[in-house]
């Protein structure tokens, strides 16, 4: 066995790795506060939690439970791995120590749903506790999972839903260990009733209340600001900013704000001029004249997500404006943004409405149209209808068969592919842009509003 290096050897060693790595590029200063707009403070944002989410267990759960025939839902989880349903259904700042379990049962129109939480979580009043610590603990009469039994046999449910999940991810919260747990607790009589809840986690959580659909915009308008600053001449600098440190300054001005972003962010060069490329080489990050930069970034404000996908032009030595080829595909780019928009019907499925949108796109004449949009809410890419894949363009079974209702949001996801001649002979250019949308009974609209102009780097 090798001998290990003395302390005082390896901090040497490690203190002169360090000063021969190659120091990443420092960018201008982190922009203040006021150039952002304004987000709640961590309390405030607790206290707006805990009144949508009451709001959403009073109003929408009864008639979702109605509506995809079950009287019954149990959700449990473990500590420090929440189902994704569990938290949606829990107060900003709530702590669970221990193993988490919920029985929400209809008692009918005029009672209404009985939400109970069977463990030692305090839910703010959003479900009425039913343990008792004397028999759990001294007495030792009944255990947690002896008094979910209870629950069960004594309301007598026909059927019971619980989040086992085979589309979609975010309705399979449940673990192999605690089903058993869960089966063995309640007897092979009210285990033959237990069904696959996910159609009810799928509306439950794709459904958004008006409150919500305000707070996805706020995520966009927030999002949207640190890409106008990371695609401006505050921040970057041509010939010498990377295309790594816009994502991370894209990432550091989410955390300065307190939040997190809803994914790893994304910044390329997705077009360069062929000579440019022959001259820098394929793998060159810099930002240079000429090039077209992407980014694909989104935050996660309160329990909304934003996504974005977005465009910057570096102007060339004499250029005053981002080149006609590029403006114009821009604009097709747009024109199959609204084709998306006009397709949104109720009850459509997500394959249905990506052979209507690319059926009408082809027919306008629209170049090289592609569509893959997703959900968007308290997931990033679900549990609404799937609208194709990048790979996929004809048919997604499951995800792609989920039905559209109102008051959900989505990705309008997309890109067009044309021509460039000025790049040479069979050269062409994909521009890809995403930006969320609302569905609501008075139709699509855009979370604050869409590019239509490419951001623009002197």
């Amino acid at each position: 066995m090798p001998k290990r290096l003395p302390l005082s050897i390896f901090i040497s060693i490690l203190i002169g790795l360090t000063a021969l790595t190659v120091a990443p590029t420092v960018l201008s200063a982190p922009l203040s506060d006021q150039d952002v707009p304004a987000v709640l403070s961590i309390r405030e944002r607790a206290a707006l939690t805990l009144q949508i989410t009451q709001k959403r267990l009073d109003g929408l759960l009864p008639k979702m439970m109605r509506e995809t025939g079950f009287d019954m839902w149990i959700i449990s989880c473990n500590e420090d791995n929440p189902d994704p349903i569990f938290e949606t259904m829990m107060p900003y700042e709530n702590w669970n120590p221990i193993t988490q379990i919920l029985v929400l049962f209809d008692q009918g129109a005029e009672k209404g749903v009985e939400r109970l939480n069977v463990s030692r979580t305090d839910t703010q009043g959003l479900f009425k506790n039913v343990w008792d610590a004397s028999a759990w603990d001294a007495q030792k009469k009944e255990s947690q999972w002896d008094c979910l039994g209870r629950i069960v046999r004594e309301r007598d449910p026909k059927r019971i839903g619980i989040n086992e999940g085979e589309v979609q991810w975010a309705a399979g919260g449940l673990t192999a260990v605690l089903k058993k747990r869960l089966v063995e607790a309640i007897g092979p009589k009210m285990a033959a009733r237990l069904q696959s809840a996910e159609p009810l986690a799928t509306l439950w959580s794709e459904t958004l209340l008006d409150e919500e659909i305000e707070l996805m915009e706020r995520a966009q308008v927030v999002s949207h600001s640190i890409i106008a600053d990371m695609f401006s001449n505050k921040v970057t600098t041509p010939g010498h900013t990377t295309t790594d440190d816009l994502r991370w300054y894209y990432w550091q001005r989410v955390a300065d704000l307190g939040l997190k972003v809803s994914f790893s962010p994304f910044v390329s060069i997705r077009g360069r001029h062929p000579k440019d490329i022959e001259k820098y080489g394929k793998d060159d990050k810099v930002i240079r004249p000429g090039d077209l930069v992407h980014c694909d970034v989104g935050l996660k404000y309160m329990r909304c997500n934003s996504d974005a996908q977005e465009m910057a032009y570096v102007l060339r030595a004499g250029e005053t404006d981002v080149p006609e080829i590029f403006r114009k595909i821009m604009a097709e780019e747009n024109w199959l943004q609204d084709i998306f928009c006009g397709a949104f019907k109720a009850g459509l499925t997500g394959n249905e409405l990506l052979g209507n949108i690319l059926r009408k796109a082809k027919e306008s004449g629209i170049p090289g149209p592609r569509v893959y949009s997703h959900s968007l809410g308290y997931f990033l890419h679900e549990p609404g209808p799937l609208i194709g894949l990048p790979w996929e363009q004809v048919n997604n079974p499951g995800r792609g068969d989920v039905k559209l209702v109102p008051n959900s949001c989505f990705t309008a996801e997309m890109s067009v592919t044309a021509p460039v001649p000025e790049w040479g002979e069979g050269k062409e250019f994909r521009l890809p842009l995403e930006q969320a949308v609302a569905f609501t009974e008075k139709g699509v609209f855009f979370l604050d509003g869409r590019q239509t102009k490419f951001h623009i780097i002197k």
